[in-house]
């Protein structure tokens, strides 16, 4: 018996507590673009963003009090896989993200930071540099050798 695929992808699906705010933060700062979006009350209340191959989705819920108290993107990180996370690394900075020094880690440079609701967001791409590196020493190293 031949059957066929029924699952074929996932999506990080992140509660927020300020669409806009959000937005602003994927959109204007990650370049992200809104691909669908739902409008109930004439306000994005989810939407679905998409830069390059890669997804994910917002929702502001309308009843926030379920959420008070609850710590902001505990737990939770998503890992976009990428050809070369240094550069986006570069065009994250020029836009005023507030961003850690990306570092090697797995064989892979690796950007993080997290989003406007604390969920920990990484750009990773691979190396061969040595593990544990951080891009400013790298930097520095490169300059010496010239």
């Amino acid at each position: 018996m031949e059957t066929s695929s029924n699952i074929h992808s996932a999506f990080p699906f992140f509660m927020v507590l300020n669409m806009d705010i959000s937005l602003k933060f994927y959109v204007e700062k990650l370049g992200f673009t809104i691909t669908n979006k739902w409008t109930p009350q004439d306000k994005i209340e989810w939407c679905w963003l998409q830069r390059d191959g890669v997804s994910l989705m917002l929702q502001e819920p309308r009843n926030k009090e379920q959420f008070e108290g609850f710590e902001k993107g505990k737990g939770v990180s998503i890992c976009f896989q990428c050809k070369d996370s240094l550069t986006l690394y570069h065009e994250f900075l020029k836009k005023n993200i507030e961003i850690n020094d990306p570092f090697v880690g797995n064989n892979m440079w690796v950007v993080d930071f997290t989003d406007p609701d604390g969920y920990r967001i990484d750009f990773e791409s691979t190396t061969d540099v040595k593990e544990g590196t951080k891009y400013s020493q790298y930097i520095s190293d490169l300059k010496n050798i010239n």
